[in-house]
């Protein structure tokens, strides 16, 4: 679906473009609309009733919360606000997690039910916390009703960051729906970002996720320390460079049709405390839990314990969030731990320590934090954790290990230096500075990356995306 979704962008893009600009702005929302739904049918025709019928809901319920609230009569406004809540979770949770409950049933009660085997709505996850937000949001007063379901429908299917977001907040763009801008310069800044997005999927992500497929597929028992630890930081690169590189082509397509998303990755692997990491990491996400269920809840406002609760309560739901496994659950669990013990004493410590061992100390546990997420069987899980820590292996090291280092040194020095943002800092200084021959330098750059992407995708078959599954 990815794969085909790239493929549809580079075919039609250009004349989504042309059509979105030449019709008068008035027609521009409605343009999107069509487009984003046939973006959606390129992969699953069936789930645009899904998607209409979430929108339609939302946008019924959204107009009962402000007719209620404007009559002062705010338990009825309540009501549409719990009760747009509860069909985006209904379908969610069916689409997403009934197999999985069949699946405990039959284990806890000796059960034979068979499971539905329906496939997963491409999306769902981060389009139905975004409609879910905008209820809530005119409940609470931060954000103006949407009469008009064509604006409303482009906010729900809204094509650059359908698939996996970031997670777009209704009252972070009800404005831009009506009075965005479009300049020159916003769209080029647009191209910019969507090249640099395109060439992290492509040419990092992709040719560092065989780097990890190839030492996932050996024989656990006879993988050495350094190769299982090379593979973790090669899924770690992987799904860093995956997501992040979707959020930049988002954002950047948001740009070229006058659209300004928040930033949903900051760098984290240079984070220096679990806390700061997921203050980098899917920001979209972390903000959403965080002003939907954290701050509702409490948040840090009446006392350590019931904040140490409402840490627990996010991080469970931010496990199931990712997935219906039980490894997600341990995985948001993990979290929940190491952001408690940190709320608690860790980070007083951590402050006091060099930068370089608080960094090491971070990145240890989000890598540890990785396999519990990489492995949905949890055993298998366990297993690759004893193989980093010696356990499977009496050997740190052999001719295989050597072997992965020499023929991914480069790539794997490359994944450092860009998810440090050192190479990102040369490119803004460079650009910086506005002269002939940069802007001629940093054309060629961004030409060349598009060039090799491009390339790339039309010649290899494996283009996986890690965040498609959630």
């Amino acid at each position: 679906m990815v794969f085909s979704s790239l493929l549809f962008l580079f075919r039609y893009l250009p004349i989504v473009l042309v059509l979105y600009y030449i019709v008068p702005r008035a027609y521009r929302n409605a343009i999107l609309f069509f487009m984003s739904l046939l973006f959606y049918a390129w992969g699953e025709p069936v789930y645009i009733l899904l998607m209409l019928f979430s929108t339609a809901v939302d946008y019924t319920n959204g107009r009962f919360v402000d007719y209620y609230i404007k009559k002062g009569q705010r338990n009825k406004a309540k009501f549409f606000v719990i009760l747009a809540v509860i069909i985006n979770l209904v379908l969610l949770g069916f689409f997403k997690y009934t197999d999985f409950v069949i699946d405990l049933v039959n284990k806890v009660a000796d059960g034979a039910l068979t499971p539905l085997s329906l496939a997963l709505p491409i999306g769902i996850s981060f389009y139905t916390f975004q409609t879910m937000s905008y209820t809530i949001d005119i409940y609470r007063g931060n954000a103006i009703v949407q009469k008009n379901i064509i604006d409303f429908g482009t906010y729900v299917t809204l094509f650059p960051q359908l698939i996996a977001g970031p997670i777009v907040q209704y009252n972070q763009v009800d404005t831009q729906l009506k009075n965005r801008k479009e300049t020159v310069d916003e769209f080029a800044y647009g191209i910019q970002r969507f090249v640099i997005g395109l060439g992290k999927k492509v040419l990092l992500a992709n040719n560092i996720g065989l780097l990890w497929d190839n030492i996932n597929a050996m024989n656990i028992e006879n993988v050495t320390v350094a190769t299982a630890w090379i593979g973790i930081f090669a899924f770690a690169f992987q799904i860093y460079f995956d997501f992040s590189g979707y959020s930049d082509m988002a954002i950047g397509l948001g740009h070229m049709f006058g659209f300004t998303f928040l930033e949903n990755f900051n760098y984290p692997y240079i984070s220096r405390s679990i806390t700061e990491f997921w203050r980098r990491w899917h920001i979209s996400l972390s903000s959403w839990f965080r002003d939907y269920v954290y701050i509702p809840l409490g948040g840090s406002r009446k006392g350590l314990a019931k904040q140490i609760r409402n840490i627990f309560i996010v991080w469970l739901l931010t496990g199931i969030w990712h997935g219906a496994s039980m490894n997600f659950l341990y995985w948001g669990l993990y979290f929940a731990i190491l952001l408690m013990l940190e709320k608690i004493f860790l980070l007083r410590y951590l402050e006091k320590l060099p930068a370089f061992v608080s960094r090491i100390y971070a990145m240890f546990f989000v890598l540890l934090g990785w396999v519990i997420f990489a492995f949905d069987n949890i055993s298998e899980g366990k297993d690759y954790l004893a193989a980093m820590f010696g356990r499977m292996s009496n050997s740190f090291a052999n001719g295989e290990t050597i072997y992965l280092l020499y023929n991914n040194g480069v790539l794997l020095i490359i994944l450092i230096l860009a998810s440090s943002g050192i190479l990102t800092k040369l490119v803004k200084k460079k650009m910086d500075k506005v002269t002939l021959p940069n802007t001629i330098i940093c054309n060629i750059y961004y030409l060349l990356i598009l060039f090799l992407s491009v390339a790339y995708l039309v010649d290899a078959s494996y283009n996986p995306f890690l965040y498609f599954r959630f």
